[in-house]
C-alpha cells in the first residue's frame, strides 16, 4: 500500500479548517467481487457511523501547488476526447450538441487503444441486455434491460443516464448500467426518458417514476424481485433517482431498498466553490451546466422545484442513499449538500469522494481504477440494502 497522502479541506464561510488522511493507492479488482471493503482512495462520510470525517457543506479541496489536476488514467480519458476535436456544447444547438463526441467514447478508444476488447460483454463478463420499449405518460419509452447471470429472481435496479436531461442516451451510459448489474449481481432498467428542450421539465422526472412503477409491476417478468428494488444515476439521473424515491413515497409505491445517486444535480446555484473551482473543466464544465438548464425549465422557477432543488425537498422515509462524487466536478459541492439534507431529515447516507478524477468517471472502469472502485462501492452498497 502506498503512503498517506494529506488533503486539506476548508469551508470558506467561518473559517474552520481540518485535514483528513486518504491513500493514495488503490485495491485493483480485476472485476467486481463479493467484498464490502471500502477503498480508502476516498472521503467516506456516513450518516448512520462516521468516526474519522465530517463533511461540510459545500466542500472545498484544496490540492497543494494550485488547482487540480486529473491522475494520469482520468488524464488519458480527457486527452483523448479534447482529441476527438469536439465543440463546446454550450456553444451549440441541442441536436448538434448531441452529436458530439462523449466521454464515454473517449474512454472505449483509450481501452481499445491499450489492446483491450472494447465489446460491451467482453468489458463486463457476465452481463446480458435486451432493448425493449416499455409504456411511458406520453408513450413509449426505449429501455434496455441487463441480467446477470444466473436464475434469480434479482434485485432489480432502476437507472436514470446522465446528460443535463438534455442529451445522451442509455447507450451512452451503457458502462455505468451494465457495471452496476454486474457488480450489484441485479437486473438493470435502463431507460431512455424524454429529453429537453423538445420535452421541457417536469418530463423526465414523469417518464422516471413511470419507469419505476412499471419496474415493480413486471420485476418477475425479467427475472427480478419486486420486493428488492432500487434506484440509480447519474449526474442528471442522479438527480432522478433521488426525486423518483421522494414521488415513490408520495405515491404510495413500494419504496425502493436504496438508492445510488452519482455526481447529482441537487440545487441551481451555480456559484458554490465547486462550480467557481471547476468552471472551466472537463468534461463538464459551469457554462454547461447553465446551457443545461436553459434548456430544461419552462421557467427560472422551475430550478427551485423540489425535483429539481433536492436540498429543499421533503427527504423524510427515504431509504439509504450513496452518494458518489468526482473531485474535478462542478457537481461535487452538490453531493455535499445533498448529504448535509439527508442527514437532516434522518435518513442514512453515505458519501464517497474520489480525489484526482473528474464528472463521468463512473462506467470507466476498464481504463480508470478509481472508476473501478466506485462500481464496486456502489455494487456493494447494493447488495449491503439487498441483504446480500
Amino acid at each position: 500500500m502506498s503512503k498517506p497522502q494529506l488533503v486539506q479541506y476548508r469551508r470558506p464561510s467561518n473559517g474552520r479548517a481540518r485535514a483528513i488522511i486518504v491513500t493514495a493507492g488503490l485495491l485493483l479488482v480485476a472485476g467486481c467481487s463479493d467484498s464490502n471493503k471500502a477503498s480508502t482512495d476516498s472521503t467516506v462520510s456516513s450518516g448512520v457511523a462516521m468516526a474519522a470525517v465530517d463533511s461540510m457543506t459545500p466542500d472545498t479541496m484544496t490540492a497543494p501547488g494550485g488547482p487540480t489536476r486529473a491522475e494520469p488514467q482520468m488524464q488519458a480519458v480527457l486527452d483523448q476526447l479534447t482529441a476527438l476535436g469536439g465543440k463546446p456544447m454550450e456553444t451549440l444547438p441541442p441536436e448538434e450538441a448531441r452529436k458530439q463526441p462523449t466521454p464515454a467514447a473517449a474512454a472505449g478508444m483509450v481501452a481499445a487503444k491499450a489492446g483491450k476488447d472494447t465489446t460491451p460483454t467482453k468489458l463486463v463478463p457476465g452481463v446480458t441486455s435486451v432493448d425493449r420499449t416499455i409504456p411511458g405518460p406520453a408513450g413509449p419509452l426505449p429501455a434496455r434491460i441487463y441480467t446477470p447471470e444466473g436464475t434469480g429472481p434479482f434485485p432489480v435496479v432502476v437507472y436514470y443516464h446522465g446528460g443535463g436531461w438534455v442529451i445522451a442516451n442509455k447507450q451512452v451510459y451503457d458502462g455505468g448500467a451494465r457495471s452496476l448489474a454486474k457488480c450489484g449481481n441485479a437486473v438493470v432498467v435502463s431507460v431512455d426518458y424524454r429529453l429537453a428542450p423538445e420535452h421541457k421539465f417536469p418530463a423526465q422526472h414523469e417518464d422516471a417514476l413511470a419507469t419505476y412503477r412499471w419496474a415493480v409491476k413486471n420485476a418477475a417478468s425479467i427475472k427480478g424481485d419486486p420486493a428488492r428494488m432500487a434506484l440509480a444515476g447519474e449526474s442528471a439521473g442522479g438527480n432522478l433517482a433521488v426525486a423518483t424515491a421522494v414521488a415513490a413515497r408520495d405515491a404510495g409505491l413500494p419504496m425502493p431498498k436504496a438508492v445510488i445517486s452519482i455526481y447529482p444535480i441537487a440545487q441551481p446555484d451555480t456559484t458554490t466553490s465547486s462550480y467557481v473551482e471547476n468552471a472551466n473543466a472537463k468534461p463538464l464544465s459551469r457554462a454547461m451546466m447553465g446551457w443545461f438548464a436553459k434548456h430544461t425549465v419552462r421557467t427560472p422557477a422551475d430550478l427551485q422545484d423540489s425535483r429539481i432543488n433536492l436540498v429543499k425537498a421533503n427527504l423524510n422515509g427515504l431509504p439509504p442513499v450513496t452518494i458518489i462524487n468526482a473531485q474535478i466536478d462542478p457537481l461535487r459541492d452538490d453531493g455535499a449538500m445533498l448529504e448535509q439534507a439527508l442527514k437532516a431529515a434522518n435518513v442514512a447516507v453515505e458519501r464517497k469522494l474520489y480525489v484526482g478524477v473528474a464528472h463521468e468517471f463512473f462506467g470507466m472502469g476498464a481504463v480508470i481504477d478509481k472508476a473501478k472502485d466506485a462500481e464496486q462501492y456502489a455494487g456493494d452498497r447494493l447488495k449491503a440494502a439487498f441483504g446480500k
